[in-house]
């Protein structure tokens, strides 16, 4: 399925860069901008442009840039005053509106958290641009519009699971820029760019975009708990969905897990079930996991949850239904109801395991 807006902006560039919105916690910038500059340096070599980024936060002029630049960054914007970490709304909205205003970029990646899912839409909405929330992937290519009849050679392929995930969409937004896009954490993987690149970094004065009135709003307090599991990095990762029965069949799970120095996870119709917590939930609408060995136990893989986790090295399914859907994309298929098949797997791999 192929959406499309066909909006005319007045006037726009056709050959600028692609720009990654770097979230930070403090100094440390997070995995998902890292992960998302990683796509962009790829998109800007499809395009033949540079891959742009800009950070804003409090006392980070030289600790940020050494976890931005390798990713293949040709030139990073840092923007660095009080008052501008925590995130509030309006300063950061204003610092890329008035800098996407100059730059003209033709692409904005940034993650689809709470601050992405809070600054997209400002940025978007004051821009008259669009944006495709929860991407599963991001290309480039050509796209016809018959309405108009005009051809476009390299628009961006904003892909994602639509109309409750019965069909995957190919979003593209041929007339307004930049084209917008966010992107879940682990969706995307980040790796270290090996090419050449500019690796230019910049301190725009933010008093030229930022006015005072947006520094209405102060926090008070700011508060990050830890993560209470690995999911994202467990190796192996087990998973239960609706199959399982029931809440107490989960403590097989943990158990397995356990054996294996695993994680446990868990489909959307098991969390809405009240069987797992809701940070365990892996799929479109929960977390993206990339393990080596991917056990799925129960869960019949509807697209919202295929989603999350098809590029698992190895996927095995444990699944009464020998033609649940899961098992088409499955390494190994074991035929059996959960109850009979789980127990035997612990034992074996307690048996053998060092």
């Amino acid at each position: 399925m192929l959406l499309y807006s066909n909006k005319q902006n007045k006037e726009r560039k056709d050959m600028n860069n692609v720009f990654v919105y770097c979230e930070i916690e403090g100094t440390l910038v997070q995995e998902v901008s890292q992960e998302l500059l990683t796509k962009g340096r790829k998109l800007a070599n499809t395009l033949g442009v540079e891959l742009h980024a800009v950070v804003a936060g409090t006392g980070i002029k030289d600790k940020v840039e050494e976890q931005i630049l390798p990713y293949g960054v040709d030139k990073l914007f840092v923007f660095d005053a009080p008052d501008l970490f925590p995130y509030t709304s309006a300063p950061h909205t204003d610092i890329l509106v008035n800098l996407f205003k100059e730059e003209q970029p033709q692409i904005c990646l940034m993650g689809a958290t709470v601050i992405g899912r809070d600054l997209g839409p400002r940025v978007s909405s004051s821009l008259t641009s669009g944006l495709t929330a929860d991407c599963t992937e991001l290309e480039i290519g050509p796209y016809d519009d018959a309405k108009s009849g005009k051809h476009y050679d390299s628009l961006l392929y904003q892909i994602r699971p639509a109309f409750g995930g019965n069909i995957v969409a190919t979003i593209v937004n041929p007339d307004h820029r930049p084209q917008m896009a966010t992107v879940r954490s682990g969706v995307m993987q980040k790796a270290l760019y090996e090419g050449d690149c500019k690796k230019e970094v910049v301190y725009p004065e933010v008093s030229k975009y930022v006015s005072p009135e947006a520094f209405v709003v102060k926090v008070l307090d700011h508060h990050v708990e830890a993560a209470k599991h690995n999911l994202k990095g467990a190796p192996i990762v087990v998973a239960g969905g609706y199959g399982m029965g029931c809440k107490e069949n989960f403590d097989m799970l943990f158990q397995l897990a356990k054996v294996l120095h695993g994680e446990v996870g868990g489909s959307r119709a098991a969390v809405d079930a009240g069987w797992l917590d809701h940070d365990r939930q892996i799929g479109q609408t929960g977390v993206t996991v990339h393990p080596k060995v991917y056990i799925a136990c129960g869960i019949s893989g509807q697209i919202q949850h295929i989603a999350g986790m098809q590029d698992s090295g190895i996927i095995i399914s444990v699944n009464s239904d020998p033609d649940a859907p899961i098992n088409k994309i499955a390494d190994y298929v074991i035929i059996g109801t959960v109850e009979e098949v789980v127990p035997k797997l612990i034992k074996y791999y307690k048996q053998n395991s060092k």
